[in-house]
């Protein structure tokens, strides 16, 4: 299907504007959609059917990587990474203090103990410099393990940097790619960044499914056979051939299906993203801070996230004029109650800290036409102004 997203509220300057629009989404696919889930109706293969090993070889060459192996979420893709890694007590695993807590939550279940790095002020990541006092810092009383680089926005984290900081200290490298599937560094897509790569399929991400699901992408195939295994309860060669503590996280077949049907647009819905992310650059810039670029570095857009010390007054006043926007996120995961015996308090990740108090994501998605987009901007301009 090659057919140009539809554009949604083009002339419409009073009605709520959706901060994601799976509607437009869903009725652009509907023949798809249809389609591919009467199919796994009509086989009734609803665990690990066709569908998925389909699903999964269109990931895997996507990301020009040799497996992609679907799961239930991205919270179990990036805790079966954790467990084929072999992580465990006495395990630090670092990870940037600005994210979503399923990242620093994994951690946990996998017994080990969450370090948390400070971010890069203008890219959201990781910032490679704290990465490498962060080890340091725990030299003598864990071993350091591995790094979780989140893609925070859509934008990858400093592969390169990140890599050759976990080479130095023989680090596993984790790419949490939940906001980052569809982007690329160097014109190498997202999903062969890192050792092991692992994204979510949640409804509002730019390949989102109807429900919970997950992948993970490695070119190991040691690796791959590791984490097939624990997605099915640590099986062997036959079912009751246990060989390793697993999980039950296996990606529905009709969420495969859904998946399927998403990819057929997926490439001009990454267009689509990448045009309102630059038609808002162009409206926004003397406003405000617009997301960074970086040389090389090709965002999916998950969310376009802007910064300023006005942030409560530019909430309210969008809200007010029917503009949804999101705070993503409020509070760095060293702060949070969960975690505070791993973060050493306020002060210790300032930049963290300072973006949750500045940043606010507006909506962003492919069916987004320039009459909406400048009816967002003209609003932020007016209360700004």
């Amino acid at each position: 299907m090659t057919a140009t997203a539809a554009p949604s509220n083009s002339t419409d300057t009073t009605s709520p504007i959706p901060f994601v629009d799976l509607k437009a989404q869903q009725a652009r696919l509907k023949p798809e959609l249809d389609a591919r889930m009467a199919a796994v109706l009509d086989h009734g293969r609803y665990i690990m059917g066709p569908e998925v090993a389909e699903l999964e070889a269109a990931l895997a060459a996507r990301a020009e990587v040799a497996h992609a192996i679907g799961c239930a979420s991205g919270t179990d893709a990036l805790l079966i990474a954790l467990m084929a890694a072999g992580v465990g007590p006495g395990d630090a695993v670092f990870l940037p203090s600005f994210t979503f807590t399923a990242s620093a939550e994994v951690v946990l279940a996998a017994r080990a103990v969450p370090v948390f790095v400070d971010v890069d002020a203008a890219s959201f990541n990781i910032d490679p410099q704290d990465l490498e006092k962060q080890i340091d810092s725990v030299a003598g009383r864990f071993r350091s393990r591995a790094v979780i680089a989140v893609d925070l926005f859509g934008a990858p984290a400093d592969y390169d940097a990140v890599n050759a900081i976990a080479a130095q200290h023989d680090l596993m490298v984790i790419g949490d790619a939940a906001q980052s599937v569809g982007g690329a560094m160097q014109d190498k897509p997202v999903g062969g960044l890192a050792s092991i790569t692992a994204t979510s399929f949640f409804p509002a991400k730019p390949l989102g499914c109807y429900g919970d699901g997950g992948a993970l992408f490695t070119d190991d195939d040691g690796m791959a056979e590791v984490m097939r295994s624990i997605r099915a309860h640590g099986k062997g060669g036959g079912k009751y051939d246990i060989v390793r503590p697993g999980l039950n996280s296996r990606l529905d077949t009709l969420q495969a299906a859904v998946l399927l049907a998403k990819l057929t647009v997926f490439d001009d819905e990454i267009a689509a993203r990448q045009r309102v992310a630059a038609h808002c650059d162009e409206r926004l810039r003397d406003l405000l801070t617009v997301p960074a670029r970086r040389n090389g570095v090709h965002s999916a857009w998950a969310q376009y996230t802007i910064q300023t010390e006005r942030r409560d007054q530019l909430a309210a006043g969008l809200k007010s004029r029917g503009i949804p926007t999101a705070i993503y996120y409020p509070l760095p995961m060293h702060l949070q109650p969960a975690y505070a015996e791993y973060g050493n308090g306020a002060g210790a990740h300032p930049v963290s800290e300072a973006l949750c108090g500045r940043v606010l994501s507006l909506p962003m998605h492919p069916y987004l036409d320039d009459a909406t987009i400048d009816r967002i901007c003209d609003a932020i301009s007016e209360i700004l102004g």
